[in-house]
């Protein structure tokens, strides 16, 4: 038996103990390389599982905490927590429209995970309505909003969100389609409110005239090139069509306010303060003093102490002289004209009219803040309002849908984006015909009737190259420093306007007594105001 000295066994074990360190050492290694790649599967695997977690989170009311943005909402929805949307906005109620409310439920619910009630208000009982839901904190979602129905001061009060970062995340199809131009243009203070519909960026007045009174009495309307020159066609309708008004008017639609207020840039949505976009200056003047304001005036007095305009226009509603024209018991109404107007209004009316421009078209910041949907302080989910308006400009189906009711019962498709009314259906038998195109979304989406140009598109195009562009294009008023002047003069305005603009009241009278006590109510101080700030706008354009 061969004996190993001390030595010997001490070399024997140390060489065994640092084999056995170098093989810890490697397993250590090994381990820390699996424990590592575990916790990289498990971060990754949290990452997924989280990806959608901010979208699913919602209040108790329904309102989702982070929706998608506008470019992802297709791949999200899912995402999203069930909402129900409420718009309102002028008009008649259509008998189909819960049937056609039904079809966007369907749609809307598919696209964002939402569903919508329309709530038309008849235009008579718009600013009294819309108020009182404002003031009674109703909750309501989007809203048509316009300069001429109180956009700028519904602002100032605070009854619309700032839309800016909605547009940011929720709105970018909109925010492409329309372009700088129309968000610019209906700025106020340099914020959104409000998104514009797509439409003529620039306005005309005039009038719409039956086209088979035009043809029966051979009045070529070619051959009229001032308003003066309809005097002798009104009287040929007065003496030969019993029962036919010559020209329509109503307490708030009347040729002389189409003349005045397409004429001169009003600065805001009322005519307290003008500009005159075709001078060099600055300048904001009295339009009631002008030599013009006194010219159109006394010629509507004329035609109404001659017969030509109906007796009791001061009682008369925009809807009810629309029904006096499908009666056929008018022959002419003013209205703001664009490419096509007559073409659609054939399709509203049922009644084939013919239009003819009496002022060149001007663009002014009116244009841009003419037609709008705004989102309600009162809303409980911006977002989801925001999502449905983007849709309005970038989803033709929807679009259509919502401006002409139900493919195959409400209307039938003559070809790609034409269309007619469905089989034994007509303008004032159709259960869904409410011709608003105009206020929704992009129109250059809209199809167009059998009766329209296929160029109009174009033609909106040419129009808008066409006009007189106001030198305060992208100015709005604020008028809290006049608010009480504002509101004196609005009631000096509601006793004279209208009795003055149909021409029921004798101009040589009224027109001195209307302008003093407009100053005395405090006109001056607001042009004035008006003044100070264009001058500000202007130095800091």
């Amino acid at each position: 038996m061969l004996r190993r000295s001390g030595s010997a066994w001490k070399t024997s074990a140390l060489k065994v103990n640092i084999h056995f360190l170098r093989g810890e050492q490697t397993l250590k290694k090994q381990l820390i390389i699996v424990l590592s790649l575990v916790m990289v599967l498990m971060l990754v695997a949290a990452g997924c599982g989280n990806s959608n977690s901010g979208n699913s989170g919602s209040n108790s009311k329904g309102k989702s905490s982070n929706t998608p943005d506008s470019s992802s909402q297709a791949k999200d929805e899912h995402a999203l927590e069930p909402y129900k949307l409420t718009m309102v906005y002028p008009g008649s109620t259509p008998n189909d429209l819960k049937q056609v409310q039904e079809e966007l439920n369907k749609y809307l619910t598919e696209k964002i995970n939402a569903t919508i009630e329309l709530k038309p208000i008849d235009w008579g009982a718009w600013n009294d309505k819309t108020n009182l839901m404002f003031t009674s904190n109703e909750e309501f979602d989007i809203i048509f909003s316009a300069n001429w129905v109180g956009y700028s001061d519904n602002v100032i009060k605070g009854q619309y969100v700032q839309l800016d970062e909605l547009i940011e995340t929720h709105g970018q199809g909109a925010k492409e389609v329309l372009g700088p131009d129309w968000l610019n243009g209906s700025k106020v203070n340099g914020h959104n409110y409000g998104l514009p519909t797509l439409k003529e960026f620039a306005s005309t007045g005039g009038l719409l005239f039956r086209k088979d009174l035009l043809e029966k009495y051979k009045i070529d309307l070619n051959t009229i090139n001032k308003v003066e020159d309809l005097e002798p066609v009104f009287q040929t309708i007065k003496d030969n069509e019993l029962g036919v008004t010559p020209l329509l008017a109503s307490n708030l639609q009347t040729l002389a306010g189409k003349l005045l207020n397409f004429h001169y840039d009003t600065l805001g949505s009322d005519s307290f303060g003008v500009l005159d976009p075709r001078s060099s200056e600055l300048k904001v003047i009295n339009m009631y003093e002008t030599e013009r304001y006194k010219e159109v005036i006394t010629l509507m007095h004329r035609w109404y102490e001659m017969g030509f305009i109906n007796k009791d226009a001061a009682g008369i509603k925009e809807d009810q002289m629309n029904n006096l024209m499908k009666a056929g018991k008018g022959f002419a109404y003013n209205a703001q004209l664009k490419p096509g107007k007559d073409a659609e209004m054939t399709t509203s009316l049922g009644v084939e009219v013919v239009q003819k421009e009496f002022v060149q078209p001007l663009t002014t910041t009116n244009e841009a803040t003419g037609a709008m949907l705004s989102i309600s302080r009162t809303s409980d989910n911006p977002e989801r309002a925001m999502m449905f308006i983007d849709l309005l400009y970038t989803d033709q189906y929807l679009l259509n849908l919502l401006n002409y009711g139900i493919e195959g019962v409400h209307y039938v498709k003559q070809g790609d984006n034409v269309i007619d009314f469905a089989p034994g259906l007509t303008a004032q038998t159709s259960g869904y015909n409410i011709g608003a195109a105009w206020m929704f979304g992009n129109q250059m989406n809209t199809y167009l009737w059998t009766n329209e140009d296929p160029n109009k598109w174009d033609q909106f195009k040419a129009f808008n190259d066409s006009s007189i562009k106001s030198p305060a294009l992208g100015f709005v008023f604020d008028p809290t420093n006049v608010k009480n002047e504002i509101a004196a003069v609005t009631n000096v305005k509601q006793q004279y306007d209208t009795a003055l603009s149909i021409g029921q009241v004798d101009p040589e009278k009224y027109i001195p007594e209307y302008v003093e006590k407009l100053k005395a109510a405090g006109m001056d101080k607001i042009i004035a105001e008006k003044q100070k700030q264009l001058d500000a706008w202007a130095a800091n354009k």
